[in-house]
């Protein structure tokens, strides 16, 4: 099931530029499976009833900025679902549909395929078997495509990515990270086409030379999972408050929203929204 405006038409333009103003997204919705996801260390287990209200919560927020949101009921079982950037990615004439990692998550791409046949979303792409990459080890920024390098995945999975990525103009990099690290965009986001949000503790800083990095602290490390609203505008989880203020300094403007039943399973709010137009 998924409730949209009827007079919503997303073909053929996506995005236009990954940091641009955030015009369409899908999001998914938790169940109840939400609270048998293991919690990160340190932290207790998710609330059902409470990730259902945050979000509604983000969902409202997305409206109150103008982006026009589909928003999906889950269809499995799996506690990770509403990370629905783990399905696709949009590029400005098409969807790259991923191939996640997680053998319980692999239909996710196949239905959310079928969603974007519904609403006029146009196919870029698809990782293919035995090739495996989650949506959330991907981060566009500028003309470069960030590809996670860590257990997830498999390197077929990236090098057929990257083929798609080159074909539309972006210079792929792939960047190593911590293990304990759930995804990519949960230490990463680009926040203007030179600027990108960073836990350089958990990131190999390397491949962000020639890019401005607003780095933060050691302990708020998944505060630079931003959602990205527009050019240094985001969406972010609003219990790392030190992070809100290193951002702030730089220039960005925060948007801070109770996300705390998906932080405590990895779930940062880039993964919760899968951008489907920018411009």
């Amino acid at each position: 099931m998924s409730s949209v405006k009827p007079a919503l038409h997303f073909g053929p333009r996506l995005v236009a530029a990954p940091t641009g103003s955030l015009r369409a997204a899908v999001v998914v919705r938790p169940r109840r499976s939400i609270e048998s996801a293991k919690p990160l260390p340190g932290e207790p287990g998710s609330v059902y009833e409470r990730a259902l209200e945050q979000h509604a919560v983000l969902v409202k927020t997305l409206e109150y900025f103008g982006v026009e949101t589909v928003v999906l009921d889950a269809h499995a079982d799996d506690p990770y679902e509403p990370a629905v950037t783990d399905a696709a990615i949009a590029f400005e004439d098409g969807a790259v549909m991923m191939r996640p990692t997680a053998m319980s998550r692999r239909g996710e791409s196949d239905r959310l395929e079928a969603e974007f046949e519904r609403i006029d979303v146009p196919l870029a792409g698809h990782i293919a078997g035995p090739g495996l990459l989650d949506g959330s080890d991907v981060v566009l920024v500028g003309s470069t495509a960030f590809v996670g390098a860590s257990a997830r995945g498999n390197a077929l999975g990236r090098t057929g990515f990257a083929h798609v990525a080159t074909a539309h103009g972006y210079s792929v990099v792939e960047v190593p990270y911590d293990p304990s690290v759930p995804a990519l965009s949960c230490v990463l986001a680009g926040v203007a086409p030179d600027t990108v949000v960073l836990a350089g503790s958990k990131v190999d800083r390397a491949p962000f030379a020639g890019f401005k990095t607003i780095l933060l602290e050691i302990g708020e490390e998944l505060a630079a999972g931003v959602l990205v609203l527009g050019e240094r505008h985001v969406i972010a989880d609003r219990r790392y408050r030190t992070a809100f203020s290193t951002m702030r300094r730089a220039g960005i403007v925060v948007e801070g929203l109770d996300l705390y039943d998906f932080a405590k399973i990895g779930i940062t709010p880039s993964m919760l929204a899968m951008p489907l137009k920018r411009e």
